[in-house]
């Protein structure tokens, strides 16, 4: 096994007790730093997004899958040391590590390239220790290449609010040049919306946070609304962030005929019944997202880097990941919030 040498373990966090954010579920830990596997890296943590998804994790939305578990999914790193059947990267490259982090390879669907919805996924902060921390490891088959050049704070937001955005961008099956309604504008919409603007789409935001609409403007969305208005014309497609099911009604309302609604989110607040009429007919769809396929990542990574995603980031200090996921939950995160070292 490759290796440099890796200082003690700093202070991590682990969701304890899941339950609100103000009750405290992250408590602070040390552990010792983790030895990779034969596949596996060792990475020490540059930078680490937080997703809305450890939100739902530290607050009980998802239930955990194990003890103790350190969240992160959207991990820049540098290569503190490789297993022995790794041959992709090296000591001191920069990687990245995502949500996805294992399939079975053997499926139905991962052979027929659906990866994301193998029975036999596993999911980095949830079933494994994710980035909340100084050091991680993560399966090298799983991990993406990353820029030396770039900021470990705007890349961070790419590895889960840029690929499920991206995602969630391609199942809300936008034509050419069409008219794209955004719910919700926080890391992942504030990313998606610039891929479809540079695709030609038309895009209106509908969101309750008056930074969020004016980010919307300033990115380049034709108009920003409160998340329940009707926007200015029928669109052709939709996709809803906020994990509010009040708002598929709304947002299948405002679809023209054959409009879709994609809904990104992994978890969502109950949806109230649905009028056939109203909110299905003239062919109307309705699709949900879930996780992503590591060629969406490729895709979505090479995209960014072509178009100069711009990512507005919140940085914070890891010793402060409790006051981001309560930032977070309160909306007061205006694009992505990133740890970083102290």
């Amino acid at each position: 096994m490759a290796q440099v040498p890796v200082p003690h373990e700093p202070t991590g966090w682990a969701v304890h007790h899941p339950g609100p954010i103000a009750a405290g579920p992250l408590v602070s830990v040390r552990r010792p730093v983790p030895v990779p596997g034969p596949d596996e890296l060792l990475l020490r943590v540059e930078a680490c997004g937080v997703c809305r998804t450890d939100l739902h994790l530290a607050e009980g939305d998802l239930p955990p899958h194990r003890p103790e578990t350190v969240p992160g999914h959207e991990i820049v790193g540098r290569v503190a040391a490789v297993g022995e059947s790794v041959t992709r990267f090296r000591v001191g490259d920069r990687a990245g590590g995502a949500w996805l982090r294992g399939t079975c390879g053997n499926c139905r669907y991962c052979r027929a390239g659906r990866e994301n919805l193998c029975p036999a996924s596993r999911y980095t902060g949830w079933d494994a220790d994710g980035g909340f921390a100084g050091t991680t490891l993560v399966p090298a088959d799983y991990a993406y290449a990353l820029p030396d050049e770039q900021d470990a704070t705007s890349l961070a937001p790419l590895l889960c609010a840029g690929i499920i955005g991206y995602r969630a961008l391609r199942r809300s099956a936008l034509p050419a040049n069409g008219r794209l309604g955004i719910y919700g504008f926080g890391a992942s919409a504030h990313l998606a919306a610039q891929v479809a603007l540079a695709e030609g789409a038309t895009v209106h935001v509908l969101t309750r946070s008056a930074a969020a609409r004016e980010l919307a403007l300033a990115l380049g969305a034709s108009s920003a609304g409160d998340a329940y208005a009707r926007p200015p014309e029928p669109l052709d497609s939709a996709i809803l962030f906020a994990p509010v099911g009040d708002l598929v009604p709304v947002a299948l309302e405002a679809l023209d005929r054959s409009g879709t609604l994609a809904i990104a989110g992994i978890h969502l607040t109950d949806i109230p019944v649905l009028n056939y009429q109203r909110h299905l007919f003239e062919e109307r769809n309705l699709r949900s997202v879930t996780s992503n396929t590591r060629q969406d990542g490729r895709d979505f990574l090479a995209i960014a880097a072509r178009i100069g995603i711009r990512v507005t980031a919140s940085p914070y200090p890891l010793s402060r990941a409790p006051q981001a996921l309560t930032d977070l939950a309160a909306d007061r995160i205006n694009g992505a919030a990133v740890l970083v070292p102290d």
